[in-house]
């Protein structure tokens, strides 16, 4: 008797589209959350919050499975890694914990997303 395999795990491309959007939605939420209510630079919210935004043009193609999205938007996450190295060493409480997170998602993508793009090359 075959045990039953999760589709995610039978797939590795698959498993990596995936996890590249779940790690680059929950990257744009957390940069929104954490200007505007957990831990704004000002209080009632700062316009820092608009650094979301460039996470949203990748969107449309990591979910397309399109390997030049993949690709640049690989670059484009290392400065959200960047400027969460450089929060974590200067801030303090939760803005530090946050920019934890920020380096934890933006690694998680930026993994993801190169092995996507390794795995597809023949095919391109």
């Amino acid at each position: 008797m075959a045990l039953p395999v999760d589709a995610a795990a039978a797939d590795p491309l698959r498993a990596l589209r995936l996890s590249a959007a779940a790690s680059l939605a929950a990257l744009l939420v957390l940069c929104l959350v954490w200007e505007l209510w957990l831990a704004p630079l000002r209080p009632g919210g700062s316009l820092l919050a608009l650094k979301a935004a460039p996470l949203a043009l990748p969107l449309g193609g990591i979910l397309a499975g399109r390997r030049y999205a993949y690709q640049w938007s690989s670059m484009l996450i290392l400065g959200y890694f960047a400027e969460g190295v450089m929060r974590a060493w200067s801030e303090r409480g939760l803005a530090q914990a946050l920019a934890g997170a920020e380096i934890a998602l933006s690694f998680a993508f930026f993994a993801a997303a190169v092995a996507y793009a390794r795995l597809t090359r023949a095919a391109a």
